[in-house]
């Protein structure tokens, strides 16, 4: 397991049970203790938590895993994810997009994709809204594509924009297509992040959407996250990578989502 694997793994333990032991982590990891002395002390560098003797807690401050360190973890599931949704986009749509890797890599999808290059009319090929700074830095030098980014204040830990000015810019525009990246995605509850300010945003750009696909690996199916995005009626189409199982996409396909393993 590379470092940056590790560094996304150690802290959603971190982020899951508030603390962690170095003995239980290595067991977890497969990893050598000297290994993951190491690499609590180079995150506590970090402030991103607190060294205790035998592990770690928490940072007093809430996070989620910078994205400059999630990149590598589940790469090529999120890249075949992406490719598939951007298939989903039609020419001259306004598709609305969240934060994440998984969107981020939607939306490199999108810029690439061929059948898209060319403009509508004179207009742009595709519109896409979105609260993400590092999306919008991505797209911005696209000819074809138009940007349209929310106002609000920037989240450090994920790049995303929220609060009052996000909101006020997604209540003025309709969207063919909302494309949210999720923290979980349960049966029951639906889709979660962890969020709040997050998930009132993502919950906004869902209910100005005609269409909402979630895009989520098998790591996130079945799971549950504190602040809900939307109830599963809501999604139309989820977007998972091959590892999600038979059992694991039964309980969304009865429920009337179209389900697409990449």
């Amino acid at each position: 397991m590379k470092r940056p694997e590790r560094w996304n793994a150690l802290l959603e333990l971190l982020g899951r049970d508030g603390r962690i032991e170095v003995e239980e982590a290595a067991a977890e990891l497969t990893v050598s203790a000297a290994t993951i002395r190491r690499d609590l002390d180079e995150l506590a560098q970090q402030q991103m938590l607190t060294r205790t003797r035998g592990g770690a807690v928490a940072h007093n401050l809430s996070y989620d895993l910078p994205l400059r360190y999630k990149t590598a973890r589940r790469a090529s599931e999120k890249q075949r994810i992406g490719a598939a949704v951007a298939r989903m986009v039609e020419h001259g749509a306004v598709v609305g997009l969240n934060g994440g890797t998984t969107t981020t890599e939607i939306a490199r999808a999108i810029a690439t994709r061929g059948e898209l290059s060319d403009s509508v009319g004179g207009g742009p090929a595709v519109t896409v809204v979105t609260n993400a700074l590092n999306i919008a830095h991505e797209l911005a030098v696209r000819p074809h594509i138009k940007i349209v980014l929310t106002g609000g204040v920037a989240r450090p830990q994920s790049f995303e924009l929220m609060g009052p000015l996000a909101t006020g810019v997604l209540d003025q525009v309709s969207l063919d297509l909302a494309i949210l990246g999720v923290d979980a995605l349960d049966p029951e509850r639906g889709a979660a992040a962890h969020h709040e300010g997050e998930a009132g945003i993502n919950h906004l750009m869902a209910d100005r959407a005609a269409r909402v696909v979630v895009a989520a690996d098998s790591s996130k199916l079945g799971r549950r996250a504190f602040a809900r995005i939307c109830a599963l009626e809501a999604i139309e189409v989820l977007v998972t990578d091959t590892d999600a199982t038979e059992e694991a996409i039964a309980p969304y396909a009865e429920a009337g989502v179209r389900v697409i393993r990449a």
